[in-house]
């Protein structure tokens, strides 16, 4: 079955275009005009992609693509005719796994669309993710390494899903306290700093790669 994707756009001719294009390349297309319709969509939805531009009035991209990420890591592209480099970056700290600027091809757009939807599916599997020789069984919420279970409590648990579902990004500690302890969490980043901590201890793996001064981020022991 072909993907279902959710297009946010609130200048209805660009968006006519995109959903027209997208449908006539066998894609399931779905709109919305703004931010709040947007995520109103995405909750009633089931979408393997939102296309999500960022200037929008009532609720912008960003703030869309926030909310979004409170209960789900479906793959968002942002697209916006912001291009500045601070802009871009903002987006990737959001979490967001393509970022195409305005104004921009067909022809791009439909390639952007299918490498990302191609790294979604081979990331998705109903059991277990992994990373090297660590393996994560997403029924049990129970770590593997080298066939040597790891007790790892839940949030240490979420902080590794986390890392190898956004390989190789690299995920900011506030994200990461966004995103496992909530957004009404309103403690200290260095929980994170020691959560780190203790799952390098455990998994006794040299995996875990410090960013300073930015966060984290996973790196093959080659």
């Amino acid at each position: 079955m072909n993907a279902s994707i959710l297009v946010v756009e609130d200048d209805f001719n660009i968006q006519e275009l995109i959903v027209e294009f997208l449908s006539s390349q066998g894609y399931r297309v779905d709109y919305a005009n703004d931010g709040v319709d947007g995520v109103q969509k995405f909750k009633q939805g089931n979408y393997d992609l939102i296309i999500l531009d960022v200037m929008m009035p009532n609720l912008d991209g960003h703030s869309a693509c926030k909310m979004i990420r409170k209960t789900s890591n479906v793959p968002i592209i942002f697209l916006t005719a912001l291009n500045d480099e601070s802009n871009q970056i903002k987006g990737f700290e959001l979490e967001c796994d393509d970022y195409i600027t305005k104004p921009f091809s067909f022809k791009l757009l439909i390639k952007r669309v299918e490498a990302v939807l191609r790294r979604s599916s081979q990331a998705i599997n109903d059991d277990n993710i992994s990373f090297e020789r660590l393996t994560l069984d997403l029924n049990t919420y129970s770590a593997n390494v080298n066939d040597e279970n790891i007790e790892l409590t839940l949030k240490e648990f979420n902080i590794l899903k986390t890392l190898i579902e956004k390989y190789p990004q690299v995920i900011t500690r506030e994200n990461l306290l966004d995103s496992i302890w909530g957004y009404d969490y309103y403690g200290d980043t260095r929980i994170v700093d020691a959560h780190i901590k203790n799952i390098r201890k455990k998994i006794v793996l040299p995996y875990i790669k410090t960013v300073k001064g930015i966060g984290y981020t996973l790196e093959k022991n080659i």
